[in-house]
């Protein structure tokens, strides 16, 4: 068993390794209680000598804490890993001090009902989707005596959606006002998620051996939370085509110190759309609103579903074919009435 002895102001924790019949002790010290405890219980699961991850009467939002920093952050990209971070900040709130060995279907159901109170139906589903697998691999531990996982469902609010593509009329209208003012260099970054569809970070991470006539290598991707530049899915990875008139305006824009060609400026996009759109007359949108409307313009003109779904990176085409749904309900409609006609004709033959 390890050892957790407080120092002053450290804590030293201690294992016993057995090697080749000989019988040592590895220590190290640490500033926090629970720094020294994760140590030594990522050394004892290497030792592989069947010390478990938790007991049954280990709380809950412990186990959570545990089982993200010692199990899934080598599993995960460091941007999932941060949400699993946040994620463990909810589960501490919402379980508190209840055990693992008190969990069941119910219990957990309540306190997911709780939080959809107040989030989002999407944020709420994508909370327990990291809960739901942490419980399964708590069950798979033979903490939990029963795998209740899927029992639990999201119940959250539909909010309305905050990212609305724009009409064909507020695109011609921003795309203009944009290109005649390229003073403002978040003019261009706004003209650039319009003609591309590209996301944020994408946009932010471009450098300038990425431009080729006419076009965009997407090779990297910027984030307020990580350092970490690759990109979403390997899907994301792709060459989107520009006009010539949009590529000469990129080529104009002065490249930073760092090697992009935009600042990051805080990520602070959607708030400075908003100011831009207000003065504009036209209706709020998310900057993650101009790739939406990118797509709605091309599904607008028929544009091949395939090719639309390999230019905004999507992981598959499922993906896009969603997207779609999402954004041109009134094609669904017609969809729908087109399928009808046709059943109907076969009355006639």
């Amino acid at each position: 068993m390890p050892s957790i002895i407080k120092r002053g102001n450290s804590y030293r924790a201690q294992i016993s390794l057995y090697n080749h019949g000989q019988h040592k002790k590895l220590t190290k010290s640490f500033s926090s209680k629970k720094e020294a405890t994760r140590w030594a219980l990522e050394n004892e699961l290497e030792k592989g000598n069947g010390k478990q991850l938790a007991e049954r009467t280990t709380t809950f939002a412990d186990f959570f804490e545990n089982w993200i920093h010692i199990i899934k952050k080598n599993d995960v990209k460091e941007t999932t890993f941060q949400n699993y971070q946040r994620t463990s900040q909810v589960v501490k709130k919402l379980f508190g001090d209840i055990q693992l060995k008190d969990l069941n279907d119910i219990v957990v159901q309540r306190k997911i009902d709780k939080y959809a109170e107040t989030h989002s139906r999407k944020t709420t589903h994508e909370v327990l989707l990291k809960i739901k697998t942490a419980l399964r691999d708590a069950y798979a531990r033979g903490y939990l005596a029963t795998d209740f996982a899927n029992l639990v469902k999201t119940r959250g609010k539909v909010l309305d959606k905050r990212n609305r593509a724009l009409s064909i009329t507020e695109l011609k209208k921003l795309r203009t006002y944009v290109i005649n003012h390229q003073e403002n260099e978040f003019n261009i970054l706004v003209l650039l998620a319009l003609e591309t569809g590209m996301r944020r970070g994408e946009l932010l991470g471009m450098r300038p051996e990425d431009l080729f006539e006419y076009g965009v290598h997407v090779r990297r991707s910027l984030s307020p939370t990580s350092e970490d530049t690759s990109l979403k899915t390997k899907n994301s990875r792709r060459d989107i085509s520009i006009n010539q008139e949009v590529y000469d305006i990129l080529k104009s824009v002065p490249i930073k110190d760092n090697g992009y060609f935009f600042d990051p400026d805080g990520f602070q996009q959607s708030a400075k759309l908003a100011r831009l759109l207000k003065k504009l007359d036209i209706p709020k949108t998310t900057f993650h609103g101009l790739r939406d409307t990118h797509a709605s313009f091309l599904f607008s003109q028929d544009i091949d579903i395939a090719y639309v779904s390999k230019r905004l990176g999507h992981i598959n085409i499922q993906t896009t074919q969603n997207y779609y749904l999402e954004l041109m309900p009134e094609k669904k409609h017609q969809q729908d009435a087109d399928a009808l006609n046709l059943l109907n004709s076969l009355s006639n033959l």
